[in-house]
Formats: C-alpha cells, structure tokens, sequence
C-alpha cells in the first residue's frame, strides 16, 4: 500500500489524521481509497473531476505531472500537498 501524507489544511476532513496507507495504482485511485478510509476528503481534493488548484500531489519526490493519471506504485510515498506559487 502507499504511504499517503496529508497536509493540515484537509484536517477538517480527516479528524487530524495526517498518515496513511491505502491502495491504489494511480493518484485517481489513491483519492478513491482516501475517500473510503475518510469520507468527505475527495469533495477537498478535487473539482469537476481534477485535483483543484489549491493542492498538489507527489509521487516518490516528483510532481504528479499526469494529474489523477499519475502511476502509483504499491511502496509508493505520495504527498498532498498545499500549492504555492511564484513568479
């Protein structure tokens, strides 16, 4: 199972849980397993179907460029992470 960080800014929606494993072999599917293990997570993390722009994910250090699509691997670390930006 993956190893899934949450920033504190979804704590609303996890009760303070910032740590956990779930299933899944893309982040679409991380997010459905998230969304099991603690209702209410998916309608923070995502919008007409994409990961709204307030967050980002990684998946093993990088970027996950392909969005939802993005590869998960069954050791995989994946952090959620509030976006920042720059310029």
């Amino acid at each position: 199972m993956a190893s899934v960080s949450i920033p504190l800014l979804l704590s609303e929606v996890t009760g303070g849980v910032r740590q956990v494993e779930v299933a899944g072999a893309t982040v679409g599917q991380i997010v459905d397993s998230l969304e099991v293990a603690l209702p209410g997570i998916r309608a923070k993390m995502l919008s007409d179907g994409k990961i709204v722009p307030t967050l980002a994910f990684t998946v093993d250090g990088k970027i996950a460029a392909a969005g939802l699509d993005t590869p998960v691997g069954p050791q995989s670390k994946v952090n959620i992470l509030p976006a920042f930006g720059g310029g």
